[in-house]
């Protein structure tokens, strides 16, 4: 390197380089020096273009270093950089010729102590809650006696016993349990796709729908729990239609996903005896329920029966409500007799004074005057009218009949040549039309056969022609036919 620096005094004669000859020792000179660094400083300007790879800078107040972390490596970052963060970023340094700056390739990143990361923490938790995943009207109630519980937990740690066993001894039910990382890169993604994975199961499915969901973990560092503070955590949680009860941590942690679920449990035992009630106490009030429907029905019936006694001692007795009424029937029933008679001796002197009034020359005005009306009314009746009226109704019964006539042979007629359309038809398509282009139709034992085996196995063949039937004297040689390509048989049997 020393050559490449020498005294631009000593004179004319000094070696002339390129450009990439230089960018080319000036990278080595960074990357040998600076091979593996630890640089801590806040994040300035981020950007993620859609290539995948994520462009920011670390700064301190006198200096900016650019950095980057391919997509790769992005992809394996525990923490995601963001802008006022404060960070310990690890990673090798290197050059861009094509702009002339050194930057940092960054392999890792770490919250520079508990204060940044807290203050990340309640940086996202407030641009959360702006979008209202945190609030109370989005919460859902959790079922009072689930069918099945989809527990979202590390399949091998204590957390996982102690649910089922808290739920063994309240309330046994049917658990599903997603395996997931409960901490480290792994945590987020997984616990995410958990959640989404039980809402997108159909109810009735081979493997059931949960009625309820518990995220659980047992208590742990800020950096343990980070996992459940992740966006894509608390957004699934939000989210979900199933309703969630978070258990991550013991009762001094929290996390997003606490604000984000239905409940949050102190501790996952705690989660268990939220999900499910008492079985023993469920039956000892479902007992007492019972009880105290008896009693009530039992003093019912008796403060009702006491009603009936003290309303029926108020009413009078049977024998004085038809005391009265059968007096007077007693009564109506003597006077009947008289009151009958007396009756029929007004209307039998009525019928004497009206008999008096009438004569006989009276009867006979009467009779004339309706003999008169009687002519009067006839007179105004014609026969000739009549008549005539009966032939015009003739004449067109007539033509009546006559079109029907016509109609009937019309149709008759129609029917008849599409009959024998018909029929031409059927004698065209008919294979006793293709029995007369030299084809014929073989039976073994009555049955049509359509392949040298069927017909090997008749005991008596028949073969018809368009003039008839001839039964051979033997049965042919047992030997394939050939068979011409495009042609054979119709719906009627085997042609030959």
């Amino acid at each position: 390197m020393s050559d490449l620096f020498e005294d631009p005094q000593s004179g004319g004669n000094a070696h002339e380089f390129t450009v990439s000859e230089i960018s080319g020792a000036v990278k080595k000179t960074i990357e040998g020096t600076f091979g593996h660094v630890r640089v801590r400083g806040e994040v300035g300007r981020v950007s993620r273009p859609g290539s995948g790879h994520i462009y920011f800078d670390l700064k301190d107040d006198r200096a900016v270093i650019a950095a980057v972390s391919w997509k790769g490596q992005a992809a394996r970052l525990a923490v995601l950089p963001e802008q006022g963060m404060e960070v310990v970023a690890t990673g090798r340094m290197t050059t861009f010729a094509g702009q002339s700056k050194y930057q940092l390739i960054v392999e890792a990143i770490e919250p520079a102590g508990a204060g940044a990361l807290m203050a990340m923490l309640e940086k996202r938790k407030k641009a959360l809650a702006a979008e209202g995943l945190f609030a109370a009207e989005r919460k859902k109630k959790l079922p009072y006696l689930p069918e099945i519980i989809g527990v979202i937990t590390s399949p091998s740690g204590a957390v996982i016993r102690d649910i089922l066993h808290r739920l063994r001894d309240r309330f046994p039910r049917k658990v599903l349990i997603w395996p997931v990382a409960v901490q480290g890169q792994k945590c987020a993604p997984e616990v995410a796709a958990a959640i989404r994975g039980f809402n997108a199961l159909s109810p009735g499915g081979a493997l059931p729908r949960p009625d309820l969901l518990i995220v659980a973990r047992g208590g742990g560092s800020v950096e343990d729990l980070w996992g459940f503070n992740e966006e894509i955590v608390v957004r699934a949680a939000a989210d979900s239609d199933i309703p969630l009860i978070s258990a991550v941590g013991h009762e001094t942690d929290t996390t997003l996903i606490d604000h984000a679920a239905d409940v949050r449990a102190p501790t996952p035992t705690a989660a268990a005896e939220l999900a499910v009630p008492v079985r023993l106490e469920l039956l000892a009030w479902c007992d007492e329920q019972g009880a105290r429907l008896s009693r009530a029905l039992t003093q019912g019936v008796t403060r009702r029966q006491q009603q009936l006694r003290d309303m029926s001692r108020a009413l009078p007795k049977p024998e004085l409500l038809l005391e009265s009424a059968r007096q007077r029937l007693d009564n109506a029933s003597n006077r009947l007799p008289l009151a009958l008679q007396s009756v029929a001796q007004r209307k039998r002197v009525r019928l004497s004074e009206v008999a008096a009034s009438i004569r006989p020359e009276t009867v006979q005005r009467l009779l004339r005057q309706s003999q008169d009306r009687l002519r009067e009314r006839a007179s105004r009746l014609q026969p000739e009218m009549l008549l005539r009226d009966i032939q015009r109704r003739r004449q067109d019964f007539r033509a009546v009949a006559e079109r029907l006539d016509m109609a009937e042979k019309n149709q008759i007629e129609r029917k008849r040549d599409r009959l024998g359309a018909l029929e031409r038809m059927h004698q065209t398509l008919g294979y006793t039309e293709t029995l007369k282009r030299g084809y014929a139709v073989v039976r073994g034992d009555g049955k049509v056969v359509s392949d040298t085996k069927a017909a090997s196995a008749a005991r008596e063949l028949e073969i018809e022609f368009s003039d008839g039937r001839f039964r051979p004297a033997a049965p042919p040689a047992r030997r394939p036919m050939p068979r011409k390509p495009g042609k054979g048989p119709d719906d009627q049997g085997s042609l030959f």
